[in-house]
C-alpha cells in the first residue's frame, strides 16, 4: 500500500463484516487511524484486532444504528473523541436487506429498513459535517446498489433506500461541497465473498451472467473504490456515484 490515507480518522459503520469491513481494512491499510462500527462488539473486536496485527489503527464502537437522531449524533460524538476530536472521511455503509415483496411488506418492517438505510446516515452525517468543515474539510462516502437503477421483482424497499442515498449524494456535494467536504457514492454490484473451493454457487452469481465481468465481485473491490474516493487523487470528485458492478448496470446483459 501507498499510505494515501496517512494520518487521517475514518469513521466506517457497519464494519464488523463483508463490505464494511474491507473498506475498514484498506482504509488502516493505507494509513487511515479507523473506527469500525457495528452491533456485534465480537465480530468488531475481532476485525481490529487483525487491522493492528498488519500494522494498522483501528478501535471499535458498538453502535445501534436505529434511525433515531440520538444513536447517529452519539456514534458521532464518540467516534471524535476516540480518534482525538476529528472525523475526516465517513462511510455510511450500515444498511438491513429485508426482501418481501411491496404487499407483504408491513409497517414496522418498513420503518425499520427506512429507519437504518435512510435516517441513520442522514442524521450521523449531519452530526459529522460541521466539524469536518470547521477542521479544514473531509470526505463523505454513500453506499449505493445497482438495483437502485435496475428493477428486480423483489427488494423494492431496499432498492427505493438506496434509490435514497444516492440522491442524497448528489444533494450533499451541493450542500457540503462549498465547505470543504466531498460527497460520492459507491453503487456495488452483487458482492459475495470467495466460494470455499468445492462450495455450492450462491443465488446472487446468475445476476452477473452475461455482464462483462461474467461473475460476482468481492468486498475487495468496493474497498479499492472507496479508498479512491477518500484520496487527493479524487480531490474534484463530487456528487458522483462510482458503479462497481461488473458491468451490470451500464452495459446490456446477454444470457448465456
Amino acid at each position: 500500500m501507498s499510505g494515501r490515507l496517512r494520518s487521517k480518522t475514518a469513521l466506517v459503520t457497519g464494519s464488523t463484516s463483508n463490505i464494511g469491513q474491507a473498506i475498514a481494512e484498506a482504509f488502516a491499510a493505507e494509513g487511515a487511524h479507523v473506527i469500525v462500527s457495528g452491533r456485534n462488539r465480537e465480530r468488531g473486536e475481532r476485525v481490529i484486532e487483525a487491522i493492528r496485527a498488519s500494522g494498522g489503527q483501528a478501535d471499535f464502537l458498538a453502535a445501534d444504528l436505529d434511525g433515531s437522531k440520538q444513536a447517529s449524533q452519539d456514534l458521532a460524538e464518540r467516534a471524535r473523541q476516540t480518534l482525538g476530536g476529528r472525523i475526516d472521511i465517513l462511510v455510511n455503509n450500515a444498511g438491513v436487506y429485508p426482501a418481501p415483496d411491496t404487499t407483504t411488506t408491513d409497517e414496522d418492517t418498513f420503518d425499520q429498513v427506512y429507519g437504518v438505510n435512510v435516517k441513520a446516515p442522514f442524521f450521523l452525517t449531519a452530526a459529522v459535517v460541521p466539524a469536518m468543515a470547521e477542521s479544514g474539510g473531509g470526505v463523505v462516502i454513500n453506499l449505493g446498489s445497482w438495483i437502485a437503477r435496475l428493477g428486480v421483482p423483489v427488494g423494492a424497499l431496499y432498492s427505493s433506500t438506496k434509490g435514497a442515498m444516492e440522491t442524497l449524494t448528489r444533494a450533499w456535494a451541493a450542500e457540503f461541497g462549498p465547505l470543504g467536504v466531498r460527497v460520492n457514492a459507491v453503487s456495488p454490484g452483487v458482492i459475495l465473498p470467495p466460494t470455499p473451493e468445492g462450495g455450492e454457487p450462491h443465488p446472487g452469481e446468475v445476476m452477473m451472467k452475461g455482464t462483462p465481468a461474467g461473475g460476482v465481485g468481492t468486498p475487495d473491490a468496493i474497498a479499492h473504490a472507496a479508498v479512491w474516493l477518500a484520496s487527493d487523487e479524487a480531490a474534484f470528485v463530487h456528487g458522483t456515484v462510482v458503479d462497481i458492478d461488473g458491468g451490470r448496470t451500464g452495459v446490456a446483459v446477454i444470457a448465456a
